[in-house]
């Protein structure tokens, strides 16, 4: 159970951040996905608010990056803000990034991978992984185990479990499934247990004229997410490092540029109720802040209280087997034991 039982759907950011102030005070804390106007920069507004040592934001755009900078020493003078450059759907961009973030600290105590993308026609990274797999998972999971050390470092000094990762998902994920067999969505064949949820509603089940479908890819995208948190936890459990993922709720941002306005439409049947950027990262807040969270009893939270995905999205052998799909495609074995 969560500190505040009283948080819910409407719950302000600025106020999660006002009562675990005590949790930010003095830290470093990296938040990647920051642009103006969104989840990501109402997040760091609310972490500026209270104190931090350090704050790093991490996104694609430098011009964006610099926008929010600045409107941290506006409103929270005196608060250090440094900004790394990240285009998650790059692995070279993400070593580089990493590399820079080393250069900044030495420790990270709160890890917030809040970046992410939509998109409705196919396209793929550098490495030819589909995009939004690439981006949405295989990014952060890059980004994630690189920087480790730097939370292994923090980790020895703070309580156990005040060492945060957290992994922005989304309700979505009940839509599909890894697709191990087909995770770039190439038409192959799939077994049933790795096939998307049928029937989809409306504009979420059309799909371009080569079978892409982005709703459905983003729904693997978000299922991975959550997985990669099981992994983490059952990993990271003795090393003073927590893990935790989240629904951050429907907010209209530029997560949403490409959708055409029948999927928006289709979004707003299914969601009638869409939170500010300030409601939308309340939750992820908690997931960072909540000193009840040290104690690791949950992994999913939806309106600041833990919920349950879907079981497709909590088993621990899809956990694993994600683990090593995601290793071969970025080259690399990690070690989660130091």
């Amino acid at each position: 159970m969560t500190s505040y039982p009283s948080f819910g759907q409407r719950t302000l950011g600025s106020e999660v951040a006002r009562v675990f102030a005590q949790q930010v005070r003095g830290k470093t804390i990296l938040i990647t996905g920051v642009s103006p106007k969104g989840i990501g920069s109402a997040t760091v507004l609310n972490l500026a608010s209270q104190s931090p040592g350090l704050l790093i934001l991490a996104s694609r755009t430098k011009s964006r990056l610099q926008e929010v900078a600045h409107q941290v020493a506006e409103t929270f003078p005196g608060t250090r803000v440094k900004i790394v450059v990240l285009d998650l759907g790059s692995q070279k961009s993400v070593r580089q990034a990493a590399a820079d973030v080393e250069a900044l600290t030495d420790q990270l105590d709160i890890l917030i991978n809040n970046a992410g993308i939509v998109v409705t026609s196919r396209q793929a990274t550098p490495e030819g992984i589909e995009q939004q797999f690439g981006t949405n998972h295989i990014g952060p999971f890059l980004f994630t185990n690189l920087l480790l050390p730097l939370l292994r470092k923090a980790a020895a000094s703070n309580p156990p479990g005040a060492t945060r990762i957290v992994s922005l998902s989304s309700a979505g994920h009940r839509l599909s499934p890894i697709r191990f067999s087909d995770y770039n969505f190439e038409g192959k064949e799939v077994p049933p247990e790795e096939d998307h949820f049928k029937p989809l509603q409306g504009a979420f089940a059309k799909s371009t004229p080569d079978g892409y479908n982005g709703i459905v890819t983003y729904a693997q995208s978000k299922t991975a997410n959550i997985l990669f948190t099981v992994y983490l936890q059952e990993h990271l459990a003795k090393t003073g490092v927590a893990a935790y993922t989240l629904h951050p709720g429907t907010i209209e941002t530029d997560l949403s540029r490409d959708q055409d306005a029948e999927l928006s439409a289709q979004f707003y049947k299914v969601a009638p109720y869409w939170k500010t950027p300030d409601e939308g990262s309340s939750t992820t807040l908690v997931a960072a802040l909540d000193p009840a969270l040290n104690d690791v009893k949950g992994l999913y939270l939806s309106d600041c209280q833990f919920a349950e995905p879907f079981p497709h999205a909590s088993d621990a052998v899809s956990a694993g087997r994600l683990w090593k799909l995601s290793e071969e495609l970025v080259g690399e074995k990690f070690s989660l034991d130091g």
